[in-house]
């Protein structure tokens, strides 16, 4: 099987949200897939910028900023580099490679981003984040989340700082409208790349969608979300990709696929 015929004739929905899915949709398309778009999550701007305000002022006081999504990076960085250039001194951390790739843009690097498993864990493996003692560290993310980077980096001496720049949100539909996604026959598999992804898709799907939704097959990009998937009742054991690049993503929808045609 050829590169253009890996993922011929699959029908793959893509949760990502709007505007941050052409190329995983385009990677789908050149394999042979057919992606369908169905945002399962918003993303918009936080209620209170006050606090990102005062963090854009004090930026260059910092030694280490960690942004720990594309998201964050995007809407951090429109939203400081208007009012002034990237301090030299501070150093910049990604907690995956997509993240990375989405500052280049603005004619920043990334110092500080892990090489194979893209999470919070892999990134405070890293040998420049054993000791920081006496650092200050500001990490960009969107509403709530996991506390772990902010504990870990505490308990070795920095001193550390949330800034919401976005918040995350599940779009407004008809759960009656998105009821023939989930008939038989519909969609071979679905890609999921957060936790509030797919819980947001398992709320859209409403009560008489639910259980259909639930016999469709899953791609994830972490265990914590086939963890997920088990707990809401799906039916079949989440494939979860390498990480959570739109590549990996498309190696683990090739695996799915040739798993089921065994």
């Amino acid at each position: 099987m050829t590169p253009e015929e890996a993922l011929q004739g699959l029908r793959v929905l893509v949760t990502r949200p709007a505007g941050q899915a052409e190329h995983l949709c385009r990677l789908i398309e050149a394999a042979g897939g057919t992606p369908v778009r169905l945002p399962a999550i918003e993303i918009l701007d936080p209620l209170d910028m006050t606090r990102l305000e005062a963090v854009t002022a004090s930026l260059a006081c910092c030694d280490l900023a960690v942004f720990v999504s594309v998201n964050a990076v995007r809407k951090g960085l429109d939203f400081i580099l208007a009012r002034g250039a990237w301090p030299d001194n501070v150093k910049i951390a990604t907690v995956g490679a997509r993240s990375a790739q989405a500052l280049e843009p603005y004619g920043l690097g990334v110092d500080l981003v892990p090489q194979h498993q893209f999470n919070s864990e892999a990134l405070l493996a890293l040998a420049e984040l054993q000791d920081m003692s006496g650092k200050r560290v500001v990490i960009f993310r969107g509403n709530g989340g996991r506390e772990h980077l902010f504990e870990t980096l505490t308990a070795r001496g920095a001193a550390v700082e949330y800034v919401e720049v976005y918040r995350r949100a599940c779009p407004m539909v008809d759960a009656t409208s998105l009821l023939h996604h989930w008939q038989p026959g519909a969609l071979d598999v679905i890609t999921i790349t957060s936790n509030e992804t797919l819980q947001n898709l398992f709320d859209m799907a409403g009560a008489a969608g639910q259980s259909l939704l639930r016999q469709l097959p899953l791609v994830v990009v972490s265990q914590r979300q086939a963890l997920l998937a088990q707990r809401l009742g799906f039916s079949q054991a989440a494939r979860v990709a390498d990480n959570a690049s739109d590549a990996a993503l498309v190696a683990a929808l090739q695996q799915f696929r040739a798993a089921r045609d065994c």
